[in-house]
């Protein structure tokens, strides 16, 4: 048995939750998201929780069973809580601004990258003496707010030398030794 599936998802007051033709749809405080989910995987809702049932004991509808939970269970606490990721820029002239949901960034290049943020994403940047840039992302998708910070970190992956490049806030970078001095 899958010890996520057999988990039962908490419901908080002021959220619903209905499926119907294997799409469930959450709506709460902070938005509404829905996720199509399998037509094998049946949902039980009662008043405070929610569980996941598989049909059978096939490895195809075990493999779905928790992530299915999983998915419902992101959707509830985005609905409610929302998420959050934060970017760092790491590097001398590496500068951040943003207009409304259009990301201006000077990451080295010959010429700054416009990025434009999805519009239910909300994004806010900072640059304090001293400190590195920040690029704050926030909503209630967290699959979107993963693929959006991805995509910024690509712009400039962290090298291992020197550390420079686009990482996020709580982000370890192993850095190697530069080249040995010769005799």
């Amino acid at each position: 048995m899958s010890r996520i599936g057999k988990k039962p998802v908490s419901i908080p007051k002021g959220v619903t939750i209905t499926v119907k033709d294997s799409v469930v749809t959450v709506k709460g405080p902070k938005g509404e998201l829905s996720q199509e989910i399998d037509r094998d995987i049946t949902i039980e809702i009662t008043e405070t929780e929610l569980t996941v049932v598989r049909p059978t004991e096939q490895i195809r509808h075990r493999a779905m069973h928790g992530l299915y939970r999983s998915l419902i269970s992101n959707l509830v606490k985005g609905v409610t809580e929302g998420y959050k990721k934060d970017l760092e820029l790491v590097g001398v002239g590496f500068k951040a601004v943003n207009a409304g949901n259009i990301l201006d960034l000077a990451l080295g290049y010959s010429h700054n990258i416009i990025f434009e943020v999805p519009k239910e994403l909300k994004v806010t940047t900072t640059t304090e003496k001293g400190q590195n840039p920040k690029i704050f992302l926030e909503g209630s998708d967290k699959q979107l707010i993963g693929q959006v910070a991805a995509k910024i970190r690509g712009l400039r992956k962290p090298e291992p030398y020197k550390g420079k490049g686009v990482r996020y806030s709580d982000e370890v970078v192993r850095r190697k030794a530069g080249k040995a001095a010769g005799k």
